[in-house]
């Protein structure tokens, strides 16, 4: 299936593309996560020891949301504030 994948904020720095299009044979979005994970490099930024928070079609999700086709899955890092 085709999904689009949106970064944003130091995720985005880090990867260097505010998204792109990925074609996945996952189900899951914790799956897409892990497919990126092991893409390497850039992308450890993603890594399960970080605070990653995602967001399926603009609604704050866990890894076990079921994707769609054309879904938009979006990766945020932690925010802090004062």
């Amino acid at each position: 299936m085709k999904i689009t994948v949106r970064y944003f904020a130091s995720l985005r720095e880090a990867i260097g593309q505010s998204q792109e299009d990925l074609h996945t044979l996952a189900s899951h979005a914790g799956e897409v996560r892990d497919e990126l994970l092991a893409r390497g490099g850039a992308y450890a930024c993603l890594g399960r020891d970080r605070s990653v928070r995602l967001a399926l079609n603009q609604v704050m999700v866990e890894e076990d949301a079921l994707l769609q086709e054309n879904a938009e899955l979006a990766f945020f890092p932690p925010v802090t504030g004062g």
